[in-house]
């Protein structure tokens, strides 16, 4: 089985999970913040929405290159959130389903202010730095939800507030 077979079931999984609490956000809520160091709601939802983005630069680039001043992306409402997010999936499915083993194994660098930060192969950056670093923020996006009173979807399985829609089914 080639790398791209292997990482096409898991890519599916996480972007339909994250696609279903990007769906949930709030536009009305999009300057909330928990607390002065975190992230407002625009700005995390933004951020999760951005990641699958990264694997169209890891694929394309050898080297990804930041300069300190860039603005960070944030979603001027909830459809042009999705918007972005669907776009972002296609293309990166596109390239990780089309890459060969070997494109896989080169290694990627990500640098910033002129600093290398990472540089490894490019299948351990599309699952550490582009998946898992989504699902972490998609874990944020689920806890921001909850303290605005929206109802969470579950990712791996029912959420709290889906719960209830399980236990009546089983009554």
């Amino acid at each position: 089985m080639s790398i791209s077979q292997m990482l096409m079931s898991e890519f599916d999984q996480e972007m339909a999970s994250t696609r279903k609490i990007l769906e949930r956000v709030p536009e009305d809520k999009f300057a909330y913040q928990p607390h002065q160091k975190s992230m407002t709601l625009g700005r995390l939802a933004g951020h999760v929405a951005e990641m699958p983005s990264w694997a169209v630069n890891t694929m394309q680039l050898e080297v990804l290159e930041m300069e300190p001043g860039q603005k960070p992306y944030v979603p001027s409402s909830a459809s042009e959130l999705l918007e972005n997010f669907d776009k972002a999936v296609a293309e990166s499915r596109a390239l990780i389903a089309g890459a060969s083993d070997e494109e896989f194994q080169k290694i990627w660098t990500f640098k910033y202010a002129g600093k290398a930060i990472i540089s490894m192969p490019r299948v351990a950056v599309l699952r550490v730095m582009m998946m898992n670093h989504m699902i972490h923020h998609r874990g944020q996006l689920g806890v921001y939800l909850r303290l605005n009173e929206v109802e969470v979807p579950g990712m791996y399985g029912p959420s709290a507030d889906e719960m209830k829609y399980w236990s009546t089914q089983n009554a």
